[in-house]
């Protein structure tokens, strides 16, 4: 790519998206295309190929997906499949009819086995069955895999597939209902230490930012402490605050700084192309990258990590009856590491920079 290379980057707005563009302008690219979700839905073809022939972008980045958290994966099954199928085949599709020149499908872990050896391989992608709240997220994701595959071997494209870990960082989504483990913990424990504070003002504040269910924080503090007990945020009988999280706390997770995903994925757009993907001529398959650490902690680790930055005194209940998800999701990140990219951040440090963004 050159620096004033006309480059699309679908989902500009989202965690994985802004850290993309964010990225891309302090590396001196100058001439990069955004839509918001009311100027083009993804979902339409015409839309799509309306924007395609207007605009003609010579690069790629199809960060666009409807993505959430074990709760919303499995309670909104129907629209995490069709939502992201449509937004991937009409993207891919129109890259292809419009001669892009590289396009770079961003998609998740979730696509391997829920019984997966470990570290996860690429080549373990479709050897055995998915984990079921998230299957048709990422019978989704799969597809779009296969679809870039597919359009470099019948129309010779340059579309490279990439699979990040459980990403965090600016942006990432703290709605309760919807987000992913490590954003909702550090907001489920934020409330929690205000409420241990008797901070009323924090509390209101950010639920007036982002209301839980229609509770904003103009309710009362009755009708707000009833809102955060669904959620598991609640005072006991001894004036003690307790926290509950989903699941026993044993299942094993790797987390990457959003802002490290975006240099992988830049890095690869701008060093390797489809045919560095591959080794096997004969049968051309699993030619996705993982990107990832390497790296993984328990979701009680996780917690105990997030409650000391924000020095949270209270109670972790792990309710158990919740389901835990995949008991371990660790990528193998070799074949990224021999691309010639590793990540930076460590844990640690994501989680203050996260909570301090959070706060601001």
């Amino acid at each position: 790519m050159k620096k004033d290379s006309k480059i699309y980057v679908a989902g500009h707005r989202g965690l994985v998206g802004s850290a993309i563009v964010n990225n891309l302008k302090d590396k001196g690219y100058t001439n990069l295309i955004t839509r918001t979700h009311s100027e083009l839905d993804l979902t339409n073809e015409t839309l799509v190929s309306t924007f395609f022939e207007k605009e003609k972008p010579e690069y790629v980045f199809l960060a666009a997906a409807k993505v959430g958290g074990i709760v919303a994966n499995n309670k909104y099954r129907a629209d995490f499949i069709y939502s992201n199928l449509m937004i991937q085949n009409n993207v891919i599709h129109q890259s292809y009819l419009h001669n892009v020149k590289k396009l770079l499908f961003l998609g998740s872990t979730c696509i391997y086995p829920k019984n997966c050896a470990q570290p996860m391989k690429e080549e373990y992608l479709l050897t055995d069955t998915l984990e079921y709240t998230n299957e048709p997220y990422a019978i989704a994701k799969i597809a779009g895999i296969k679809m870039c595959e597919s359009y470099n071997l019948q129309y010779n494209t340059n579309f490279i597939s990439v699979m990040p870990t459980n990403l965090y960082g600016p942006n990432d989504n703290f709605d309760l209902e919807k987000s992913h483990v490590l954003p909702a913990l550090i907001r489920k424990i934020h409330i929690g230490k205000a409420l241990e504070n008797n901070d009323w003002t924090s509390i209101k504040n950010d639920l007036t930012k982002l209301p839980i269910e229609g509770v904003d924080g103009s309710a009362t503090e009755k009708t707000i402490l009833n809102k955060l007990k669904d959620y598991g945020i609640k005072i006991n009988e001894n004036n003690k605050v307790s926290v509950e999280i989903w699941g026993s706390g044993k299942p094993m997770r790797e987390f990457l700084w959003s802002k490290d995903m975006a240099d992988a994925c830049i890095f690869i757009m701008e060093n390797r192309e489809f045919k560095d993907t591959f080794t096997n001529s004969k049968e051309i398959r699993n030619t996705h990258i993982n990107i990832g650490t390497g790296e993984d902690i328990s979701i009680a680790d996780l917690a105990n990590l997030i409650k000391k930055e924000i020095n949270f005194q209270g109670d972790f209940n792990f309710n158990s009856e919740k389901p835990d998800g995949t008991m371990k999701k660790l990528t193998d990140v070799s074949k990224l590491n021999e691309l010639g990219w590793k990540h930076n951040i460590s844990l640690e440090t994501g989680i203050k920079k996260v909570y301090d963004w959070y706060l601001n």
